[in-house]
């Protein structure tokens, strides 16, 4: 393998020539090899099946073909007379190896990955951990506000162990095991109806084997996907020194261990599993004990049940403590694993719910089944809980962001420093969703000749609450709906104002239809409504706040669904009532299925995949550091795949390498960048292209990319540019308004290319957006720059990081980098 080749002595380097090669890392939609270099014939030289790096087959063995002039592999020679702009006269620049790095099958995979989606409310609060502000890590608050995270993950999986309890135990064990009607052409139920398990005792606790295999699965993902995607290590090699922030701390992803969290993992894990365990155990508690506490109950089977109560309080206050505790060690990468919590406590918590399960079977005569399974009532006590928690971390991510050093946010961040406030709000109700989605499907079709919850139906239904959520989710969807029309319209607007300026942008070209200015500027109107996000989460997250609220005092003050709520309003409120109600319990089903088919149909189409892929890509980039059984972490593989090649491959030829970055790519990119220690970084440049690190993380991650990590990052890196268009609704400047960003920002770049038709172009340009940005001659021009800039610096001659165009182009004055300007 050429990775394997001895670097020639120092002495020798001169006369051999020293490899240049370019690292591709590409973004969302599973771009193949073969279309990253432009080659059907491509060879994988490092990885597997899910990440690997490949290169073109002529180029296996590239690095022996270096001579005097550089790499021969029948590329054309690029001989620059400017010294400002790139190579002197007599320096020979030639394109660099090219080599892809393809890690699309961590996110895309086959499409049984889809039912990831069902885990959306745990990505989703564990995304809430990493928007915390840019206070210090020293400050008090930033302890406080993941407390609170973790405790709002956690009760997530009793939320979701819950639901599997109420369908599993109260709608098919205990209400329609014991209705004739329910029951009646159902022999799957005949266990439960029939013989030795018809008791209630007993039919819940065959039930519960449901939820607790729920759980079991869900601790088996969790530590099959740590060891495939985030059990890699990174380069036995300690980072060095990297530039501080502000107050004096080091940027957190330059810290060696912050793509490494097993022990935290794995203790998460236990604590998750063991909540699921109690959460079971405790169901069957409530049911057993609201029988053997009537008068009369017998004074042994009172005693054990307060003995087990007070088992499994002591397993919550053990679960909850290990939850909370600090245990993310990121200044180094952590090897050691809490066997006491790791072990012990999901053993602890099996063995009480077995115990529970032996009270629960024991005989009591004379026991039968009605209405609804004592202790539904935690439904609503768990939206008080996670109401609760989500103001706490509102007013302590206020907090942190007035203690926030000056220029740490520089007036972007997302909502004002309240986004992982937001986020969690919404974690909560995308898990409220889709577990009272579940229960109302099932009890309608348990229930198929009436409707669940209302006089006449077959059985009592779920709790009152979920069909009062249910209800609120028509109405939430109207907010949505009247935002993105507010948001079209706004886009008409824009794309009115900058027509008559689009064709002034492109000086010296023949004009064409209006038509073509009016195209233009719709595709730039579109893409700016991507900083509207924030606004749509406010908006989304103050509308769930008022209609959770109205959900829980409508189901306790009437104790009925919305519809016979409503029987007594004047008017047509009672006949909207009923409708919104029955609307919004098939939607609560509805999202369930829409997730798993959008989920399937993403994996395999790559246009599906390319619409979701973004968020879901920034979901998953972040390690599992609140929520154990989210989605695993891609980046905990890719980062450090990234980082030993650059290390190796420079160490072992003594060349150079620019790593080039595309969307999603430029962020694993300029992570890998941060993790390599100095000597490796000085013979590494950066190029990112289409790239979402200001636009998306910068706003809605301050703490580890916002504008004053990115400041240390442009100063860590020798020479780094970042290509950019206006009509790109994922990628943007990387230091819009930072004295730096003039340095490290090229654009906005024309889109398209020409605008009418000419004798060498006769065809329209097409309007290439987000993609395509190798088409641009600035994208080769930047390349050789840089790679020029690194030859310049291992002579000791330190030019200026300038741009790598001769002469300033009308686009690239100040107002178009500000976006000011109609196109690029």
């Amino acid at each position: 393998m050429p990775e394997n080749r001895p670097a020639p002595p120092a002495g020798q380097r001169g006369d051999q020539g020293e490899p240049a090669l370019e690292l591709l890392v590409h973004g969302v939609g599973g771009t193949t090899p073969q279309e990253m270099l432009g080659d059907p014939r491509t060879v994988r030289i490092t990885g597997d099946d899910t990440a690997g790096i490949h290169r073109r087959t002529d180029d296996a063995d590239a690095e022996s073909r270096f001579g005097e002039y550089g790499y021969s592999g029948g590329l054309t020679a690029d001989r620059s007379a400017d010294p400002r702009t790139g190579p002197s006269a007599d320096r020979v620049r030639q394109r660099p190896i090219p080599e892809a790095y393809c890690w699309s099958n961590l996110t895309s995979g086959n499409g049984a990955r889809a039912l990831w989606l069902l885990l959306l409310p745990f990505m989703v609060a564990n995304l809430a951990h990493w928007m915390r502000p840019a206070a210090p890590a020293r400050h008090r608050g930033q302890r406080v506000y993941d407390v609170l995270v973790r405790l709002l993950a956690l009760s997530l999986t009793v939320l979701l162990t819950a639901a599997a309890c109420e369908v599993a135990l109260d709608l098919v064990a205990w209400q329609c095991a014991a209705s004739e009607r329910c029951a009646r052409g159902k022999s799957w139920l005949g266990p439960l109806t029939e013989g030795w398990w018809a008791s209630p005792g007993r039919r819940l606790v065959l039930a519960a084997l449901v939820p607790a295999a729920l759980t079991a699965l869900l601790w088996w993902l969790s530590h099959r996907t740590w060891s495939a995607y985030e059990s890699a290590s990174p380069p036995p090699r300690p980072p060095g020194p990297a530039r501080p922030l502000p107050g004096g701390e080091r940027p957190a992803l330059s810290l060696p261990g912050f793509w490494y969290g097993r022990r935290l993992v794995s203790r998460l894990r236990a604590a998750h599993t063991a909540a699921g365990l109690l959460t079971v155990a405790t169901a069957l508690l409530a049911a057993a004990a609201a029988h053997d506490m009537r008068p009369g109950g017998g004074t042994a089977p009172q005693t054990f049940g307060r003995v087990l109560a007070v088992v499994l309080v002591a397993g919550w206050a053990a679960t909850v403590l290990v939850a909370v505790r600090k245990g993310r060690t990121e200044s180094e990468p952590d090897e050691r694993i809490d066997r006491w919590a790791s072990k012990v406590l999901p053993g602890a918590a099996l063995g009480a719910l077995a115990l529970t399960a032996v009270y629960a079977a024991w005989p009591r005569p004379g026991w039968t089944s009605s209405a609804q399974l004592p202790g539904t009532g935690v439904f609503a006590w768990l939206a008080l809980l996670q109401g609760a928690l989500a103001a706490a971390i509102a007013v302590t991510a206020y907090v942190l962001h007035r203690a926030s050093p000056p220029g740490s946010c520089a007036g972007r961040c997302a909502m004002g420093g309240l986004g992982g406030a937001a986020v969690a709000l919404l974690a909560c109700a995308l898990g409220g969703v889709l577990t009272g989605g579940v229960a109302q499907r099932v009890a309608d079709w348990l229930d198929k000749g009436g409707t669940p919850g209302v006089a006449g139906g077959a059985i009592a239904g779920p709790p009152v609450l979920l069909s009062w959520q249910a209800a609120a989710i028509p109405v939430l969807l109207l907010v949505v709906v009247v935002f993105l029309l507010g948001a079209a319209v706004r886009a008409g607007r824009t794309r009115r104002r900058l027509t008559p300026r689009i064709v002034d942008s492109y000086e010296g070209e023949p004009r064409e239809l209006e038509s073509r200015s009016r195209r233009i500027a719709r595709v730039v109107a579109w893409a700016r409504l991507t900083d509207s996000a924030p606004a749509l989460v406010a908006s989304v997250t103050v509308a769930t706040v008022l209609l959770g609220a109205g959900a829980l005092a409508g189901a306790a003050r009437t104790g009925l669904p919305p519809g016979p709520a409503a029987a007594a309003w004047p008017g047509p409120l009672p006949a909207l009532a009923q409708a919104v109600q029955g609307l919004g319990s098939w939607l609560m089903g509805a999202m369930v299925v829409l997730l798993v088919a959008m989920g399937r149909r993403a994996y395999r189409d790559a246009a599906a995949r390319r619409t979701v892929g973004i968020l879901w890509d920034v979901g998953t980039f972040w390690p599992r550091a609140a929520h154990p059984f989210a989605p695993p972490c891609y980046a905990e593989r890719a980062v450090p795949d990234l980082t030993w090649r650059m290390c190796t491959w420079t160490a072992r030829t003594g060349g150079r390498l620019v790593i080039s970055g595309h969307s999603q790519g430029s962020v694993l990119a300029a992570a890998a960048v941060w993790q390599l220690d100095p000597d490796t970084r000085g013979r590494v440049a950066l190029l990112t292209y289409g790239s979402p690190l200001e636009r998306l993380y910068g706003r809605w991650f301050p703490a580890c990319f916002g504008p004053a990590p990115m400041r240390a990052l442009s100063e860590e890196v020798d020479c780094w540019r970042n290509l950019w268009r206006l009509t790109d609704p994922i990628g943007g400047p990387v230091m819009p308004g930072e004295d730096g960003g003039q340095e490290v920002d090229r654009g906005p770049l024309r889109d398209p290319l020409h605008y009418g038709r000419t004798p060498e172009h006769p065809l329209p340009a097409p309007i290439l957006g987000h993609g395509d940005y190798q088409a641009d001659p600035a994208f080769d021009a930047e390349r050789a720059a840089l790679l020029d800039r690194l030859d310049r610096l291992a002579e000791g001659d330190e030019p200026p990081c300038v741009p790598a165009q001769s002469e300033r182009r009308p686009e690239q004055g100040p107002e178009r980098r500000a976006g000011a300007g109609p196109a690029g």
